[in-house]
C-alpha cells in the first residue's frame, strides 16, 4: 500500500471506489484527511491512482488529481494494510438489486466487514456505512463487529449524492445522519470527520441505526413519488386535453405542494431510484408491513409506463408506425451530467423503437461507450448534427444543457422530417413550432408547425 503524506485529524481508509466510493475518498483528502481508497478491482485502483475517473461526474476528476498530488490520497487493493491503519473505515461498496424479489443484495457490504475484522482492525477503530441497506442491517452488522473486535463501533451515515452534483452534495450537503449507538464514541468521531462541513451549518440528525437506514430510502421513495405523480397526471392530461406543464405550475404555487420535481417526463432511472424503491418494498415484505409500502408498486409502474408511453407518442407523430424511419435519439444517460445508463429511460424508449424497425441514431455528450456496451445494436453518432442527419423525427430523452439549447432553425436543413418528440419538455415549444417543426410531448396537446412567418422569435429567444 502507498504511504500517504500526513494530512489533519483521522486517518481515512474508503471500502469501495465505484461512484459512490471515488467520490467520498477524494472529497474527504479535499477537506485536508489523509485517505486511502481499497477495491478488489486492481483495474479501478489503477486508474484512480494514475488520476483517471472511471465515471463521468463534473469537478471529480481535477479534485482527484490534485489531492493525488498533494499526497493526501492513494488507492490500493490491500486490505490488509488499510484495516489496522486507519482510525474511520467507511464502506461505500454497492447494493446491487437481488434477483427474484428485488431486495437488496448485501454480499458486498457483508465482505467488506468481514475482509476488516479478518485484517484486524486498529484498538478503537470505527466503521461507517454509507451504503444503502434495509433497515436492521446495521443492527446485525454491529453485533457481528463486538463479537468479533468489542473495542470497534460502527455507525450508519447514508449517502445523498445526486449524480451530477456528487462533489458539491459531499463537500456541501444538505444534511448528515448519524445512525449511532448511545453512549458510545462514534457520534464524537464522525462530528470530528465532518466539523467544516458542520461548522459551515450544515444541520445534523443524530438517530438510532434504523432510523438512519430509513432516512435514505424514505427520501427516494418520495422523490419517486412526486415524479410518477406528474407522470400520472400526464397519462390524464393526455386523455382529458389538459396542458400538464400548467397543471404542474398551478399545484406547484402550493406551498405545501412546491414545484420540485414536478417537470412531468419519461420518467427516472439510475442505479438508486428504482433499486432503492423496490428493496424498500421487498424489506417491508419481509418485516411484515408490505401493504404500507405497496403504493411504491404503482410507482414503479406509472414510472415504467412512461416509457412506452413516449415510444405511442412518437409512432403517432410518424403516422402509426416507426418501421423504415429513421429517428435521431438525443441522450442516452438516465439524467444530464453522468455517463450512468442504468435503468435508463432514454436508452430503453431507443431499443423499444428499433425493435419496431425503426433505424435509431443515439448521441450523448457522456454517455454513447457505457450505452454503446449495453446495446451495440443500436447507431451512435459522435453530434447532434449526426444524430439526426435524414431524421425522420427527433427525440430528446436526456435534458443535456446542450439539447436544451440548439436552434432547431440551423438543424431543419439537416433532417427528413421535421417533427421533435420532447421527453423531458426540454425545449421552448414555441420557439421550434416556429421554427417550423412539429413538437409532441407527454401530456400536453400535440402541436403543429406555426405558419410560415407567424411567430418571430424575440431577441431574448434568438440568442438562447
Amino acid at each position: 500500500m502507498p504511504t500517504p503524506a500526513a494530512g489533519t485529524g483521522p486517518r481515512i481508509a474508503v471500502l469501495g471506489t465505484g461512484y459512490l466510493g471515488a467520490t467520498h475518498a477524494v472529497c474527504m483528502a479535499e477537506l485536508g484527511f489523509t485517505v486511502v481508497g481499497y477495491d478488489v478491482d486492481a483495474t479501478k485502483v489503477e486508474r484512480l491512482a494514475a488520476g483517471e475517473v472511471p465515471i463521468f461526474e463534473p469537478g471529480l476528476e481535477e479534485l482527484l488529481r490534485k489531492n493525488l498530488e498533494s499526497g493526501r490520497l492513494s488507492f490500493t487493493t490491500d486490505i490488509d494494510g488499510i484495516a489496522g491503519w486507519a482510525d474511520v473505515h467507511f464502506v461505500c461498496v454497492g447494493t446491487p438489486q437481488r434477483a427474484g424479489d428485488g431486495g437488496a443484495d448485501l454480499r458486498y457490504v457483508d465482505a467488506a466487514v468481514d475482509q476488516l475484522i479478518a485484517a484486524g482492525l486498529a484498538p478503537g477503530a470505527l466503521i461507517v456505512g454509507k451504503s444503502t441497506v434495509p433497515a436492521g442491517t446495521a443492527a446485525g452488522l454491529a453485533a457481528r463487529i463486538s463479537t468479533a473486535a468489542p473495542d470497534v463501533e460502527l455507525a450508519w451515515n447514508p449517502e445523498f449524492l445526486r449524480e451530477g452534483f456528487a462533489v458539491e452534495d459531499t463537500l456541501r450537503p444538505d444534511r448528515l445522519v448519524f445512525g449511532v449507538r448511545p453512549g458510545g464514541a462514534a457520534e464524537v468521531r464522525l462530528r470530528a470527520v465532518y466539523a467544516a462541513t458542520i461548522e459551515a451549518g450544515t444541520p445534523v440528525v443524530v438517530t438510532d441505526y434504523a432510523t438512519a437506514e430509513l432516512v435514505k430510502v424514505a427520501a427516494n421513495a418520495f422523490l419517486a413519488t412526486k415524479i410518477s405523480f406528474i407522470n400520472a397526471m400526464a397519462e390524464i392530461c393526455d386523455v382529458a386535453g389538459a396542458d400538464v406543464l400548467e397543471l404542474a405550475t398551478a399545484i406547484g404555487y402550493d406551498a405545501r405542494i412546491g414545484n420540485r420535481f414536478l417537470r412531468p417526463g419519461i420518467g427516472f432511472g439510475g442505479g438508486c431510484l428504482p433499486k432503492d424503491i423496490r428493496a424498500f418494498q421487498a424489506r417491508a415484505t419481509e418485516l411484515g408491513a408490505g401493504s404500507s409500502l405497496a403504493f411504491l408498486a404503482e410507482i414503479d409502474a406509472v414510472n415504467l409506463r412512461a416509457r412506452q408511453r413516449a415510444v405511442t407518442l412518437t409512432r403517432a407523430a410518424l403516422g402509426g408506425t416507426v418501421a423504415g424511419r429513421r429517428l435521431g435519439v438525443l441522450g442516452a444517460a438516465f439524467k444530464p451530467n453522468s455517463d450512468d445508463i442504468r435503468d435508463s429511460p432514454a436508452l430503453d424508449i431507443a431499443a423499444a423503437l428499433a425493435a419496431e424497425g425503426a433505424r435509431v441514431s443515439v448521441y450523448d455528450p457522456a454517455a454513447v461507450p457505457n450505452a454503446r456496451l449495453r446495446y451495440p445494436s443500436l447507431e451512435y453518432a459522435a453530434s447532434v448534427r449526426e444524430a439526426v442527419t435524414a431524421a425522420d423525427a427527433v427525440l430528446v430523452l436526456t435534458e443535456w444543457a446542450e439539447f436544451r439549447s440548439l436552434d432547431p432553425a440551423a438543424l431543419l436543413p439537416h433532417v427528413a422530417g421535421a417533427v421533435v418528440v420532447d421527453g423531458r419538455h426540454a425545449l421552448d415549444e414555441q420557439r421550434w413550432r416556429d421554427a417550423g417543426w412539429e413538437y409532441h410531448s407527454l401530456g400536453r396537446p400535440s402541436q403543429p408547425a406555426s405558419p410560415a412567418g407567424e411567430g418571430e422569435l424575440r431577441d431574448d429567444e434568438a440568442a438562447a
